[in-house]
């Protein structure tokens, strides 16, 4: 690789100092050391059903094959098209395939992974799930799974040890990751990943939801990449140079566009042709349905039945304990029949054990719905319009039905809880407690001017206010209704289509938006 072509060099033009790039070169080096050498293996790919999404939103598994074949990803698009027209489909569809690289880290990246394969199934394209961290056997994702590891363990620890979480790991998540030397070791990191994609057509229409499957894809020569950013919080983390990069909300652009606050001096910006500004990334089948769910939210509100709370635990399960005293609270008010309470914990079963050994009375109260997701989708279909009652736990050791679960129960709920993570972006009333790690304050902030959230909850005690507000006023959470329909009209939900249309068409797409 020629050094002008050296994605850890050079970012937009920007020079790495010689220390961070030797910096990046060593951590690549140490990688191959501890995880062996892969770069000339071969790999072949074939493309598989998934469980749950499969079905619903037409999605096909790129896994490793068994045999040596190299995947036709043509062949096995045509043979799997899209589901039937909706009024997204596009023209030129005609089911041909849409790459979604992916990692699991929490399940942010899963659900915005998600949301892709919704618009692009909706929009006629058969889309499929490339997940670089589920190939155990190859170099990059033995990175990754350690990686992934790291921060989750501190992402965990940042709860119980206030002293880390302020002096490590908040500095960490809204300044550290902010940097642009900390792009170069990305840069080379991904460089690892690459022989997975031997298989894959260059010219393939290829989003990617985390940083590291949008890297490597340009590294492996892909010319048609877009960089989906999670976070509105801009950090150099995020950058892809050589991909078309996205951001769902207008005051992330300029700090994206102008590289801010991430180096001492400033920098050279990001051109023009490499940053868009999209709208939230929400799945079609969310977006499609807003003013019919905004209209059932008012009337279950204003008729005086009971307020449906969605607890959503994050991938990395913490803040357990602020999820205790959320359900003690709201444990009478579901007795005296003022509210029902779904929890979904995703595939963190422990978490539900835990909640039931320490919150009073909620095992007994509870309906279970563990390891089915055709039950959760039929009852959140039956609740939509009928009655719900109680405390309804939800729990699935498949990744896919865990992450999904709260996206079928968001449409028959009146309020999420949820840190301000990916889901400050859905369009849904909701209630932003604390966030984990600093980059995530601004999903809350978002959340707030746009109307459809709270602002972050600092403590639990004003989690608790808030709640017994929304108890007193059912119109704080009609408010927010009325600004997600009118957030609609403008398209500020319509992100994921966006961002599928730049894939398949370029920059030109933008020019008819």
């Amino acid at each position: 690789m020629a050094e002008i072509e050296d994605r850890a060099r050079v970012a937009f033009g920007n020079v790495q100092d010689d220390k961070t790039y030797q910096k990046a070169v060593k951590g690549k080096e140490n990688f191959l050391k501890k995880f062996g050498d892969d770069t000339d293996a071969v790999y072949h790919l074939a493309a598989a059903d998934v469980p749950v999404i499969g079905e619903a939103l037409g999605v096909r598994d790129l896994v490793m094959a068994q045999g040596g074949a190299a995947l036709d990803l043509a062949a096995d698009a045509a043979a799997h098209p899209a589901a039937a027209e909706t009024p997204r489909t596009q023209a030129d569809a005609a089911g041909k395939p849409v790459i979604v690289g992916n990692i699991r880290m929490g399940f942010g990246h899963y659900r915005i992974s998600m949301a892709m394969a919704s618009a692009a199934h909706a929009m006629g394209y058969t889309p499929y799930w490339l997940d670089l961290a589920s190939f155990s056997e190859t170099t990059g994702s033995k990175v990754i799974a350690y990686q992934n590891r790291l921060y989750s363990m501190g992402s965990k620890l940042s709860q119980t040890v206030p002293p880390f979480n302020a002096l490590v790991w908040e500095p960490l998540n809204s300044e550290g990751f902010r940097k642009l030397s900390y792009n170069s070791g990305d840069q080379k990191n991904a460089e690892l990943c690459v022989p997975l994609f031997r298989d894959i057509p260059r010219d393939t229409p290829y989003v990617g939801t985390h940083v590291w499957p949008s890297q490597t894809a340009v590294h492996a020569g892909m010319t048609h990449v877009v960089n989906a950013i999670p976070d509105n919080w801009p950090m150099a983390l995020h950058l892809a140079e050589g991909s078309i990069h996205t951001i769902q909300t207008p005051s992330s652009y300029l700090g994206y566009h102008q590289l801010r606050g991430m180096a001492k001096d400033q920098l050279a910006p990001m051109p023009e042709d490499a940053l868009f500004y999209t709208g939230h990334y929400v799945d079609h089948e969310l977006v499609s349905n807003i003013h019919a769910d905004c209209v059932r939210r008012r009337a279950r509100l204003r008729s005086g039945g009971p307020v449906r709370y969605l607890l959503s635990v994050g991938g990395a399960g913490a803040q357990e304990d602020l999820f205790v005293a959320i359900c003690t609270h709201v444990l009478p008010l579901v007795r005296r029949g003022q509210a029902t309470l779904f929890v979904n914990v995703g595939d963190h079963k422990n978490v539900w054990d835990g909640l039931k050994k320490k919150v009073p009375g909620i095992a007994e109260m509870a309906h279970e719905h563990i390891g089915d997701f055709s039950e959760v989708a039929a009852f959140a279909d039956a609740a939509l319009d009928g009655d719900v009652e109680g405390v309804h736990a939800f729990c699935n050791e498949d990744i896919f039905a865990a992450v999904y679960s709260s996206n079928v129960l968001m449409r028959c709920s009146d309020v999420l809880v949820t840190k301000p993570s990916e889901f400050s972006f859905y369009p849904v009333p909701k209630l932003m407690i604390h966030r984990i790690g600093g980059h995530e304050a601004w999903g809350a902030i978002r959340a707030a001017e746009v109307g459809d959230g709270t602002y972050e909850m600092d403590d639990t005690p004003e989690v608790l206010h808030m709640i017994d507000s929304f108890q007193d006023d059912r119109e704080l959470l009609c408010f927010m209704c009325d600004q997600i329909e009118l957030q609609d009209k403008i398209g500020t939900y319509d992100g994921a289509y966006k961002v599928i249309d730049l894939a398949v068409h370029g920059v030109d797409a933008a020019q008819r938006w």
